[in-house]
């Protein structure tokens, strides 16, 4: 296979660093992992730079494991891209259909959307994706692909997503630094979208919610497009905090308990089942109940499910989509999570690892921690145009023009 089919896809998360490297599967079925790799975030938190140096020695780290594992070298990779300082907005564009017979041409859908980008974008942002919703060609609206018809007036109803440039522009930076290019930048929940949740879903309407680990990112889709998007600043890292606090102890001990003993319901626990925390640390010698454990987790579990329904309600879809809520992302492994959700969301909801992916060596990929990873490996083959997901968003991007220039003005400082 030809070394231009194998996509890269780098998830940089507040917690780690994942690396899976991929390819469309020979059959024309999904795609096919061929390494994946991860490592701690280090110069990170909430999905933004704190530390340059940290952070390319963790992206490096995570880099060269996947060139052990494949013995394939990374020459370029689709980065994802989170943080609390994406946000999304609305937009509409109109034009005027150039041909003089009224056919709509791929150039007007184009026009369309430059005009939409024309927003008022806050200071300091950039946009990062316009998502159309639907067209509406003279005064029909609802319009799904309007290329080949005929009108006057050609309009669009787009969301927009955007970053800080700085966040942005650290992260590429980051990246460069490494000696790999970046042939894409998306944020990092499209990318999970495309590997998780299927196209049926995504047109009956459905919540895809990563829980990561200092942010859970929400997604939701009606009618296969993109009807809200939001970042919220919690994650399941402030779940171990709220046990190492009500417990009084270290965070790696709190984790531990977490994995291994934690769940979001308490009403399962026997009420005297005990943890002996020496059996973890050696260090420790008090004993726990375990349905104390479970308490702290419910509450902050509830917290976050609470924050993701205010998001519901303020696009008035609670519990109104008829595919429920699809939980992925590291956090989303917690027991008991499911029952939580049903009950906060009043809808279907479950956890899914990616889908799609033909056999693998990598059998960690399926993991719902993997979801973004994956999925920019997805996104890179469908923007490719070869297999992917049956993904149809169309993609415009004016992160090319960034990374474009931030290419050109690397190379000027590299001796």
């Amino acid at each position: 296979m030809a070394r231009e089919e194998i996509y890269t896809g780098l998830d940089i998360g507040s917690t780690s660093i994942r690396v899976a490297m991929g390819q469309p599967d020979p059959s024309g079925v999904g795609i096919q992992i061929l390494g994946a790799a991860e490592a701690p975030a280090e110069g990170m938190n909430k999905g933004s730079v704190t530390s340059i140096e940290d952070a390319v020695s963790s992206i490096s780290h995570a880099l060269e494991s996947v060139e052990r594992m494949t013995g394939i070298p990374v020459e370029s990779a689709i980065v994802g891209i989170g943080g609390t300082h994406i946000t999304s907005q609305e937009s509409h564009g109109v034009v005027a259909v150039s041909k003089a017979d009224g056919e709509i041409k791929e150039e007007d859908i184009e026009r369309v959307i430059e005009a939409a980008q024309a927003v008022a974008t806050p200071p300091n942002y950039e946009i990062l994706h316009v998502l159309p919703r639907t067209f509406t060609v003279d005064s029909q609206k609802g319009i799904k692909d309007p290329v080949g018809m005929t009108g006057i007036r050609l309009e669009v109803d787009a969301q927009i997503i955007q970053g800080l440039s700085a966040q942005v522009k650290n992260m590429t930076k980051c990246i460069y630094r490494t000696g790999v290019d970046i042939s894409d930048v998306v944020v990092g929940m499209l990318a999970a979208a495309e590997a998780v949740v299927t196209k049926r879903q995504k047109d009956l309407g459905v919540a895809l919610v990563n829980i990561g680990g200092a942010t859970t990112s929400l997604l939701v889709f009606e009618e296969g497009d993109v009807l809200h998007s939001a970042i919220l600043p919690v994650g399941a890292a402030h779940i171990t905090n709220d046990i190492a606090i009500g417990l009084r102890t270290s965070i790696d001990l709190a984790e531990k308990i977490k994995v291994e003993y934690g769940t979001a319901v308490p009403g399962d626990i026997p009420k005297r089942e005990e943890i002996h925390l020496s059996e973890l640390d050696e260090n420790e010698s008090s004993v726990v109940e375990r349905k104390q454990v479970a308490e702290i987790i419910e509450a902050r579990c509830e917290e976050i499910f609470k924050m993701v329904e205010k998001e519901l309600v303020k696009i008035e879809r609670s519990g109104l989509l008829p595919a429920g809520v699809v939980l992925c992302g590291g956090g989303a492994k917690l027991p008991g999570l499911v029952e939580v959700a049903k009950k906060e969301f009043r809808l279907p909801a479950f956890v899914s690892g990616p889908q799609n992916i033909a056999h693998t060596p990598v059998e960690k990929v399926k993991d719902p921690a993997w979801a973004t990873a994956v999925g920019l490996v997805v996104w890179g083959a469908s923007m490719a145009g070869k297999g992917g997901a049956g993904v149809s968003m169309p993609r415009f991007s004016s992160v090319t023009e960034v990374t474009g220039k931030m290419k050109k003005w690397f190379k000027s400082l590299i001796p």
